[in-house]
């Protein structure tokens, strides 16, 4: 894997970086569209969770979307070596006993919405 933080752990489904002139949500669009194929206009994303830089999110500041899509999802070979779905109760219990295998990132985000996935929402 030639991702330059936490290299070879799970993540978050995409993730990117402003480019000059974007906005977030514009960001969130190309990243969805470069990392799983899935091809949305800006307008169609919601923000859901903001997170303030910090640490454990490598002193970035971060805008947690949530979409729902059938896909197809294709995901890009240099960006993501597999992708698996998980049930959120499963998922917490993954990160509890196995920490190291999940960026810290997500697990922040993860501490902040696992109790709406948990709770249907």
């Amino acid at each position: 894997m030639s991702k330059d933080m936490s290299p070879g752990c799970w993540d978050a489904a995409c993730s990117g970086h402003l480019d000059s002139g974007e906005d977030y949500d514009m960001a969130a669009a190309r990243e969805l569209g470069e990392e799983i194929g899935v091809v949305v206009r800006a307008e169609e994303l919601m923000r859901w969770q903001r997170v303030e830089a910090c640490a454990r999110t490598g002193w970035e500041f971060l805008w947690v979307y949530r979409l729902r899509h059938e896909g197809p999802f294709v995901l890009h070979p240099e960006e993501i070596e597999r992708g698996q779905w998980i049930e959120p109760a499963a998922l917490t219990a993954w990160m509890t006993e196995k920490p190291a295998e999940f960026t810290p990132a997500f697990r922040l985000i993860w501490e902040r919405v696992a109790t709406e996935f948990t709770a249907g929402r």
